[in-house]
């Protein structure tokens, strides 16, 4: 016979492990809540033969109630203890990040964890009859707070990543609201790896790629949508209209959005948009704009 006791006052976690050895699907087994002078106790009972996955199956619960129960906390000590000159809703934003990257979307994450946690739980009570839930958590598991830590380390970076874009943003609209615009139209012809600029008279506009002369940059890749951006940016066309010819949709856009707000309109299915969409049928680069710019003054 195998006999595990687990200890804990904290009455939540009882009830969790409670409600979970009621679903054990395992034979042989029985368990009593007890209450004593320093702890609340669990102890499960297991008489049958297979005592490595008896082990197994209370492992994986134990594993299962840090997971869902005590990790939230342990997070926000962590972030509390080495982000500590983060105000408390940043400290916030980022435990929620956390909670988002350590859920099980983000299988790579998860899975080390809850790997990790049962080969610790297991190991542990193949030889204890007895575990301390707080000091088992707190001292006996470096590897998944090490884990934890490299969450968190990600969670900082991707928040400090949308603030910085948040500040671009909002940096570019002041911006354009103080200015004057410079054209009434000009269409973005949205193609992967192949975006072009057209003026109200349905014109290709050069997309200056001069390092000298650009102002806007928002990174230093300089991709063909900084240049873009750059030349909108220059422009301050009145109206924007995005012209979505292989349906690809990507963070750009987005951000051509919420820069110039409601002077975008989208657009997938007008007559430009026809004609790109028939044009962009296995043809390339430079072809699709020399074959496209003799024909773009009939429209309209």
């Amino acid at each position: 016979m195998k006999s595990i006791c687990i200890k804990t006052n904290i009455s939540g976690l009882l009830d969790y492990l409670l409600n979970e050895f009621k679903a054990l699907n395992l034979d042989n087994i029985c368990f009593s809540r007890n209450n004593f002078k320093n702890y609340k106790n669990i102890i499960i009972h297991y008489t049958g033969e297979d005592e490595s996955r008896f082990i197994l199956e209370v492992s994986s619960i134990l594993s299962c109630l840090v997971l869902d129960e005590m990790e939230e906390k342990i997070l926000k000590n962590l972030i509390f203890r080495n982000y500590f000159y983060f105000d408390s809703i940043e400290r916030q934003k980022i435990l929620n990040i956390c909670m988002d990257i350590s859920s099980e979307d983000f299988s790579n994450y998860f899975e080390q964890k809850l790997e990790y946690l049962c080969n610790s739980f297991s190991d542990y009570l193949t030889n204890h009859k007895t575990i301390i839930l707080s000091g088992f958590v707190n001292f006996r598991l470096p590897k998944y707070f090490s884990l934890l830590e490299n969450i968190i380390d990600d969670a900082v970076n991707m928040y400090m990543f949308e603030k910085e874009y948040l500040e671009f943003i909002s940096l570019l609209k002041l911006y354009i609201n103080s200015q004057k615009s410079n054209c009434n139209t000009v269409h973005l012809i949205y193609i992967k790896d192949n975006p072009i600029l057209l003026d109200e008279d349905k014109n290709i506009i050069n997309i200056t790629q001069d390092l000298s002369k650009v102002k806007y940059l928002s990174d230093i890749s300089f991709s063909t949508n900084d240049f873009i951006l750059n030349t909108l940016l220059n422009l301050l066309p009145k109206e924007i209209y995005i012209h979505i010819i292989d349906n690809y949709v990507d963070d750009f856009l987005s951000t051509i959005n919420l820069i110039f707000e409601n002077k975008v309109k989208i657009c997938t299915d007008c007559n430009i948009c026809k004609l790109y969409k028939k044009s962009n049928t296995g043809i390339k680069g430079r072809s699709l704009k020399s074959r496209l710019a003799g024909i773009l003054g009939t429209l309209l």
